[in-house]
């Protein structure tokens, strides 16, 4: 997009949102935030005083079928869409976006990709999507590929790994949001890892799932009708990122391999979330993104102390 131009953020004062409104104001873009109403931003900005805002239950008007003309009533130039979770949803925004030539880009997952089969992973590697999230995130890109290359409105789909930063808990070494993982590394306590602990996970700065929006948004002719992952420079395995957030408390960490049933048992309602996150062992290649748009992003370590450091667990570098 070359000039000011009126972009419409759906979701916007969520994680990927609160960093993205900004960017796009400091880029010289009139920015409309359409939200619940329901929570501030994560973060502080001046910027959002350049905002205008509007309330939208998303859900419920999208139901209704109203939330789609709502949107395209706003005369956007480009639509980003934080908070679309079903075809549906998609299909309703989509069609009442046709008629005005808007771009629109769409937050995806790398939970596409199901269980990896190759490592790092490549947007086009052949998926096996399950869970419900992945299926649907699938699911939709395929329907906006397909309404791009019929000619339709145009779209792009950034995929983001675990999402992390200062204001919200942030995927743990093991894969889930227990706190109690970042109490054992601390202290130097045990801390019991399933399996190996060779399986990966890839984490993201929310600013820089914002920052490949930006780009996205920059360069339509390029992204419309492409797919990117949005994830730091490289994944962690189970025992180096614990090993390596445990030295920021001048710890090693004390870890002992376990069977998944010994891990189920000790971990209790956090052994779904470990599952969830450790089966998919997502290792994903930001090569497309850098290559087509210049995607520079930090690593896995930086995104997650921000967010410990935000949690009051570690003073601020």
């Amino acid at each position: 997009m070359s000039g000011q131009q009126h972009v419409v953020v759906v979701g916007a004062t969520g994680h990927v949102g609160s960093f993205l409104v900004p960017r796009l104001v400091r880029a010289g873009h009139r920015v409309t935030a359409v939200s619940r109403g329901t929570r501030e931003p994560y973060h502080d900005d001046p910027a959002w005083e350049q905002v205008e805002r509007v309330v939208a239950d998303r859900e419920a008007e999208a139901a209704a079928g109203t939330f789609g003309a709502r949107v395209a009533g706003l005369r956007p130039d480009a639509v980003v869409d934080l908070v679309c979770f079903t075809l549906d949803q998609a299909r309703e925004l989509v069609e009442a976006l046709r008629p005005t030539g808007a771009f629109h880009a769409h937050c995806g997952t790398i939970w596409v990709h199901g269980p990896a089969a190759a490592s790092p992973l490549r947007e086009d590697d052949p998926r096996e999507p399950f869970g419900p999230y992945g299926t649907q995130k699938a699911e939709i890109e395929e329907f906006l590929h397909a309404e791009t290359r019929s000619g339709g409105l145009r779209s792009t789909v950034v995929h983001p790994g675990h999402i992390s930063g200062p204001g919200w808990p942030v995927i743990t070494p093991l894969g889930n949001l227990d706190p109690d993982v970042w109490e054992a590394l601390s202290s130097g306590r045990e801390l019991l890892v399933p399996g190996l602990g060779l399986e990966t996970v890839h984490h993201v700065h929310a600013d820089d799932v914002a920052q490949l929006f930006g780009l996205a948004l920059a360069r339509p002719d390029v992204a419309a009708g492409e797919s990117f992952h949005a994830v730091s420079d490289r994944a962690l395995t189970v025992r180096g990122f614990a090993r390596a957030a445990a030295a920021w408390w001048g710890k090693e960490a004390n870890l002992r391999s376990v069977t998944w049933a010994e891990f189920r048992a000790a971990a209790g309602e956090h052994a779904e979330a470990s599952w969830d996150h450790l089966s998919r062992s997502h290792s994903a290649s930001t090569q497309k993104a850098r290559d087509l748009l210049g995607y520079a992003p930090g690593t896995s370590l930086e995104a997650v102390r921000a967010a410990v450091e935000a949690m009051g667990l570690l003073p601020r570098a």
